[in-house]
């Protein structure tokens, strides 16, 4: 099947996913970030009412919290419910269809693991749940990508030398990135691997450094944003990070104070950063992987048989 045209409305709506799907995101670390996962005792209800009826503007707390990040992931399934009509409607490849209907289906897989981790009371799921939105939100993104202006306009003329262990890396530092978002998780979670999350840390930005670097050495401007984007997130997040630490477990003089506000938005913005820094990092694998294919595409079509001047026929033969 042949590449749909450009569709503003379907890259907007995708975007439009991408972003509403940020405040779920935001008031999930705000409710780990206050324990506050136990605030109701019961799903889908809240407090034995409808989850659209409850009084959430009346509730304070954590319960507050709670309810609202609920209702924000009722609003992402909404939104997500619209990306996949449209997609199906307007949009020709086949895979990218697939790709938009994979979206509403984490994202309903999503609520479901959240909703067992209250009916369970089990933080082992609520772990999950932290880890899993990161891979939601990068589906998702993905899905803007693939139906943006800049995915139809790339071209292997912007490429001017091999990009295979440019893609090695890309796919290499997504991983470990990923690694470490998920150690970090464990440590809010569990209480756990807090000396292998910080060690590990400088392995990840080492890899997203090494990896910003070496995309903008390409010369290829569709990798400028993404590579500007990845070391200015990394540099913020190792200073987050060490304001979480620091919030958390005090240092020198300063005493570290359970719940305070400093606490929260280190931690809860640290923790946001890594996510947006695991997206950043997909993206730029993505547009890699991208115009690798259209390079290898175009050898391919330069050096296949109909590409070769026709063998000249002889007239006579040796006498």
């Amino acid at each position: 099947m042949p590449d749909a045209p450009y569709s503003p409305w379907l890259h907007r709506l995708a975007v439009l996913t991408a972003c509403v799907a940020l405040v779920p995101i935001l008031l999930g670390a705000l409710v780990t970030t206050k324990d506050a996962g136990m605030a109701f005792r019961d799903w889908p209800s809240s407090d034995g009412q409808n989850m659209f009826l409850y009084p959430w503007l009346k509730a304070a707390g954590d319960k507050f919290l709670e309810h609202g990040h609920r209702l924000a992931g009722i609003l992402i399934g909404i939104t997500s419910i619209a990306l996949v009509a449209v997609a199906w409607t307007i949009e020709r490849r086949r895979w990218v269809q697939w790709l938009a209907s994979g979206v509403l289906v984490a994202v309903v897989g999503q609520g479901i693991l959240g909703g067992q981790r209250v009916l369970l009371d089990e933080r082992g799921l609520a772990f999950l749940h932290g880890s899993f939105a990161a891979l939601v939100l990068a589906l998702m993104v993905a899905v803007a990508l693939v139906t943006s202006r800049g995915w139809f306009g790339a071209s292997a003329r912007d490429v001017r030398q091999p990009l295979g262990r440019l893609r090695v890396l890309a796919a290499t530092t997504c991983c470990v990135v990923f690694i470490q978002y998920v150690l970090g998780g464990l440590l809010r979670h569990r209480g756990m691997v807090l000396y292998e999350h910080l060690g590990f840390a400088f392995v990840a930005a080492l890899m997203t450094i090494w990896l910003a670097m070496s995309s903008a050495a390409s010369g290829i401007s569709w990798f400028r944003g993404p590579a500007s984007a990845l070391a200015l997130l990394t540099i913020v997040q190792l200073a987050l990070g060490a304001g979480a630490w620091v919030s958390r477990f005090g240092f020198g003089g300063r005493v570290a104070v359970v719940g305070s506000p400093e606490q929260m938005l280190m931690r809860t913005s640290h923790v946001l950063c890594g996510m947006l820094l695991f997206v950043t990092t997909v993206v730029l694998t993505i547009r890699i992987l991208r115009l690798h294919h259209l390079t290898r595409r175009q050898d391919d079509r330069e050096f296949s048989p109909a590409s070769l001047p026709a063998p000249v026929s002889l007239a006579g033969g040796a006498r």
